[in-house]
């Protein structure tokens, strides 16, 4: 399955593998919830999602909920009747709704207030709500995608959070890494955002010199896709000429690249453990005890790591269908 709407980009294995799992879990009415730093391209994987199944003629709507007054937001999802609430002059129609049978994307889920959580949560249970103010139940038809850049599991902890309803988000998780270790991704995404910048800012032959193109690939992007776009488009709109130099980069990149680069070519501790789990466990069949027994550690701790880095097994076409385990799409798990 392919999309002819929504171009993907990205050459590294975790963002293949990615587009395989949105190629598999798209035509699934389940709901997702997607995880990441700021920036890391959260809302255009869900639009991926939308766009390569089957409710890609329906509408794709968002919501900033962190962005929003905590009770506009909840009436901007639910919706309202007049006199519901002081100021609320006339009838509004949520997202929910308006959403048809498409799909709805909650970004910054976490800031929910209470009463919206407890809504959504009938949302996800019942197919079913009632706008701010009246008792009239309405059908849900739209799928929920929520994004978010906090630790939920902490939330919940922490009583932010309702659990329950992390655990109905949490039918398919999927964990978008940073930038920096995506490397290979780097210059398929520059030059994805120069062929748009080139149209929008009239500059046809723009185009970047090859110590540039080193410049961009030695940055760690602390601001991830979106610093990278933004980069870009500074540079395009003060740029000297149409071959893009180092010197026409926010000093912040020239400054940093270096570092960057060198600290590219070193793997962290996590990094070593977690291949050497997944070697183990792909030479052993996935037997969790022996495999506990040959790294060292208790089949407890084996568990927990294994979850910790995403290497649940890959689920069965029944699970894809809803029949299986709320959390079974974990392993490779990455992102665009």
């Amino acid at each position: 399955m392919t999309t002819e709407r929504l171009p993907w980009i990205g050459e590294d294995p975790a963002s293949q593998r990615l587009f395989e799992l949105a190629q598999q879990i798209a035509p699934v009415p389940t709901t997702i919830l997607i995880t990441g730093e700021s920036g890391t391209g959260k809302e255009y994987l869900a639009r991926l999602i939308h766009e390569i199944g089957p409710r890609r003629d329906s509408p794709f709507l968002r919501i900033d909920c962190g962005g929003l007054p905590a009770d506009l937001a909840e009436s901007d999802i639910f919706g309202h009747e007049r006199g519901a609430f002081p100021g609320a002059q006339e009838r509004k129609i949520g997202r929910l709704e308006m959403a048809g049978k498409g799909t709805l994307v909650l970004d910054g889920v976490a800031s929910l207030t209470p009463g919206a959580q407890a809504k959504l949560l009938r949302v996800l249970q019942d197919q079913s709500m009632e706008r701010i103010g009246t008792k009239e139940t309405l059908k849900v038809e739209a799928r929920v995608i929520a994004l978010s850049n906090a630790d939920m599991a902490t939330a919940v902890k922490e009583g932010r959070f309702r659990e329950e309803l992390y655990y109905r988000l949490d039918v398919v998780k999927i964990w978008v890494p940073p930038l920096r270790e995506r490397r290979a991704s780097i210059l398929p995404l520059a030059e994805f955002f120069l062929v748009a910048l080139r149209t929008k800012h009239g500059k046809p032959n723009t185009k970047l010199s090859d110590n540039a193109r080193r410049l961009l690939q030695g940055y760690r992007w602390p601001g991830n896709v979106r610093e990278l776009q933004s980069a870009l488009e500074r540079t395009v709109l003060t740029g000297k000429g149409e071959v893009l130099e180092l010197e026409d980069f926010p000093v912040e990149v020239r400054t940093s690249s270096d570092k960057g680069e060198q600290e590219s070519r070193l793997r962290s501790l996590e990094d070593i453990e977690r291949e050497a789990i997944v070697q183990t466990l792909e030479v052993m069949g996935q037997q969790i005890g022996r495999s506990a027994e040959i790294l060292g550690i208790s089949r407890k701790t084996l568990l927990e790591k294994r979850k910790k880095y995403g290497l649940v097994p890959e689920p069965s076409q029944a699970e894809v269908s809803g029949n299986g385990s709320s959390n079974t799409l974990r392993r490779g798990q990455a992102g665009g």
